[in-house]
């Protein structure tokens, strides 16, 4: 929900996706947009990078549902946590638990489902069984 406060080309456009970056107690802390929610990704990327901001220091919050491309992204950026507003693809959870990254789909109403490597989000052993 707070990503919607970084899409000023969705408020006008309603036809662009939105990668943001929320780091724990700050929020989001940077966003970009895009038509394509794999540019938009690539976009935020780059701008962690040259602000210098460690991608693992935080999770990828984005407005789509979660793809292969976007799993390895998030990967070979470092971060652990990559979250969505829609759903994941069967292939991109399997890629998720082999690489360890944590992702996190249906983010709406204050509301996650978790489907990968639940401790990283929710803290301590986590009994999945």
């Amino acid at each position: 929900e707070a990503l919607r406060a970084h899409q000023p080309l969705h408020d006008l456009t309603h036809a662009v996706h939105a990668a943001g970056f929320f780091v724990p107690g700050q929020g989001i802390v940077c966003a970009r947009e895009d038509v394509g929610r794999h540019n938009a990704l690539d976009k935020l990327i780059g701008a962690l990078l040259k602000a210098g901001i460690d991608p693992a220091s935080g999770a990828i919050v984005m407005t789509s549902r979660v793809s292969v491309e976007l799993v390895q992204k998030a990967v070979v950026a470092g971060c652990g946590v990559l979250l969505a507003v829609s759903a994941p693809t069967a292939q991109a959870l399997r890629m998720a638990e082999a690489a360890g990254l944590s992702v996190a789909g249906f983010a709406r109403g204050g509301r996650i489902e978790i489907f990968t490597h639940p401790e990283r989000i929710l803290g301590g052993n986590v009994d999945v069984a």
